[in-house]
């Protein structure tokens, strides 16, 4: 068998130390370049790129989640919308959410879509009890109301199986489905 002209004249150890060096180089952009796409995925101004998230970016900001607290707290969407039990689930399911909006933005007519039934329907499947955990350790801080801290409880001792959006269903969007109402109603998506 004949080497390659590029392969003539290097020894094997040669060969394998620019092997090497090339792998250990590829390795490091792309350990820079994905650290660097998870990072720049996971902010607002991202999301709505896909024109029909923008109402729901809009109704984000006006809540409690979207800064409009005491503390100026802003949590982004992938900090209610990816779960954080481990890293790997973290990047299966943001790739499949981005998968699937990706697709939702090309196939579905916002203006038709029946919204209000998507939310109450899949609710549960985009947004995680660990990602809301991964803020919301303390489930009954002082001066909590007797219901929520007896609800908070239950879900503490194993009691109840109920999700947390199950009792905050729009807690990350104020006004959510109003609000995309009236922006699809008056054909502001583009």
């Amino acid at each position: 068998m004949t080497r390659p002209a590029w392969l003539k004249g290097k020894t094997p150890l040669k060969i394998l130390g620019w092997g090497a060096g090339f792998g250990i180089v590829a390795t490091v952009l792309l350990v820079l370049a994905s650290g660097f796409m998870i990072e720049s995925t996971n902010t607002d101004t991202f999301c709505v790129r896909c024109h029909y998230m923008n109402p729901f970016r809009d109704a984000w900001r006006a809540s409690v989640h979207g800064g409009t607290n005491p503390r100026g707290v802003v949590a982004q969407c992938v900090d209610c919308h990816l779960p954080h039990d481990s890293y790997i689930q973290y990047l299966v399911v943001k790739a499949k959410t981005g998968a699937s909006d990706y697709y939702h933005n090309f196939f579905i007519d916002p203006y038709t879509f029946d919204w209000a039934a998507n939310a109450e329907e899949h609710r549960q499947s985009f947004t995680f009890d660990s990602a809301c955990r991964s803020c919301h350790m303390d489930l009954t801080p002082p001066g909590m109301r007797r219901g929520g801290f007896l609800a908070h409880r239950a879900k503490l001792r194993g009691e109840t199986e109920k999700t947390c959006t199950q009792c905050h269903p729009h807690v990350g969007h104020k006004d959510m489905l109003d609000m995309a109402e009236r922006y699809f109603s008056q054909g502001k998506a583009m």
